[in-house]
């Protein structure tokens, strides 16, 4: 009888890479001569912040790059710590120091963590007591403060592509220490492209919902060992009702939801929305969404309708389920209801695409700030319209780089307020034209 004992941890868990040539994805940060890469090569390890959805490599990357500097790897989950905790860290690296080695601190979900608490990192990682690396699926703009944002490099990383996820998949069905060790025909194409599609980016999620498939295929004592699309399907349902009892995926849902509320439909909207509800889909992803929306398809057609959507997530913030999913439903029906225009969406593409193009144009003299006397002396400023001494607030001076002079980026619809801000626009260049022309007289 074998004294081994047997490996209880997880599939993901055990699957996760040690190294970095064993990882997959995220090649625009580990690829030749990018910066994770670099890092690794340059044996230098800043306090970084990495950003990125579930599943997609943050911690293993963390560990990795501490691995890389022979340093000690603290992981502390901002879920379950606190700033008692951050003291003894803070203790236990000043006596590594002394040693003579580092101390990475690896903080998970560090969003959750309030002000204070954030704070209370601030003079360990700029004096280098601590080398700080954040995980989070929030952007860090909204959710660290800004003393400890500026110290750290904000690295973010993407969804992992189908590409990325059927190469996972393949890798643990065939691994013989730490995977499956079958061969990976045991999976048909189709059940693999569902599993891949119902991950969603998400490696947990897709090594999760392969363990439990193959779990329940070998509770059926079927000789050679095979996984159909419906067994697949059969475990992800028994799994998590995530994906909704109808076996839609998720991306499919929520484009029928963002579809619904651009064409105007409330009722199509309604229904989308209780689909992804009831399916137990994350209420406040559907809210960032259609924050998202508001200023993408309305925008200044209806400017209240960001304020509806941002105090619909607010409000399910404090109410949870199922009370604030009426919030929500508010939301969508408004959303749905107002005018559409997609002008800000599309002149800001335009902005974004001139800047790639134009590189860093510099800033017009006249419209300059000038605090200081140098500055002055230099022409910063000169010539400068105050708008307030105009009986209109109208003056005619450019405010665009002169590479770019002329361009319009934001093109006002008919639609809704807009129509009255096309109006205002219209009259306010009218007025200006007639002054030109009386000067060139």
């Amino acid at each position: 009888m074998s004294n081994q004992v047997p490996d209880t941890r997880p599939l993901a868990e055990r699957m996760r890479p040690q190294a970095i040539d064993d990882f997959i994805g995220q090649a625009h940060l580990l690829g030749p001569g990018k910066i994770l890469r670099q890092l690794l090569k340059s044996n230098y390890l800043p306090s970084l912040l990495l950003w990125g959805p579930p599943g997609t490599g943050k911690t293993t990357l963390a560990r990795i790059l501490a691995q890389s500097t022979g340093a000690c790897f603290i992981f502390f989950s901002a879920v379950l710590g606190g700033v008692k905790e951050i003291r003894q860290i803070v203790d236990e690296a000043k006596e590594t120091l002394q040693s003579g080695s580092r101390t990475i601190l690896f903080v998970d979900e560090i969003h959750r963590f309030n002000k204070s608490q954030q704070d209370a990192f601030l003079p360990h990682v700029e004096s280098g007591l601590l080398t700080l690396i954040g995980a989070t699926t929030e952007n860090p703009s909204f959710h660290v403060v800004a003393p400890l944002l500026s110290r750290c490099r904000v690295i973010t990383l993407n969804p992992l592509t189908a590409e990325d996820l059927h190469n996972i998949l393949n890798r643990t069905l065939e691994d013989q220490v730490n995977g499956l060790g079958f061969d990976t025909s045991i999976l048909d194409q189709d059940a693999a492209d569902y599993l891949v599609a119902m991950a969603d980016g998400d490696a947990r999620k897709l090594l999760t919902s392969l363990e439990i498939a193959i779990s329940l295929a070998e509770t059926k004592n079927e000789e050679p060992l095979s996984i159909s699309l419906t067994e697949v399907k059969e475990s992800l349902q028994r799994n998590s009702l995530r994906y909704d009892s109808g076996g839609e995926e998720h991306f499919n849902l929520i484009s029928a939801l963002h579809k619904s509320l651009r064409d105007s439909d409330p009722d199509g909207a309604l229904y989308w929305l209780g689909r992804m509800l009831q399916a137990g889909e994350e209420p406040l992803y559907i809210a960032r969404r259609l924050i998202r929306f508001a200023s993408e398809d309305i925008g200044n057609a209806e400017p209240q309708a960001l304020t509806v959507a941002l105090n619909a997530r607010e409000s399910y913030h404090i109410l949870g389920s199922p009370e604030g999913e009426l919030a929500l439903a508010q939301a969508v029906t408004y959303l749905a209801t107002a005018p559409k225009s997609n002008a800000i969406y599309a002149g800001y593409n335009k902005v974004i695409k001139d800047i790639k193009k134009t590189g860093s144009l510099p800033v017009p003299m006249h419209i300059r700030n000038a605090p200081t006397r140098l500055m002055k002396t230099l022409g910063y400023g000169q010539n400068y319209q105050y708008a307030h001494d105009d009986d209109s607030a109208l003056v005619d001076q450019e405010h665009l780089p002169e590479e770019l002079l002329g361009s319009r980026y934001y093109e006002p619809t008919n639609r809704g307020y807009e129509s009255i801000i096309k109006d205002r626009l219209t009259k306010w260049r009218q007025i200006l034209a007639r002054r030109y022309r009386k000067q060139e007289k």
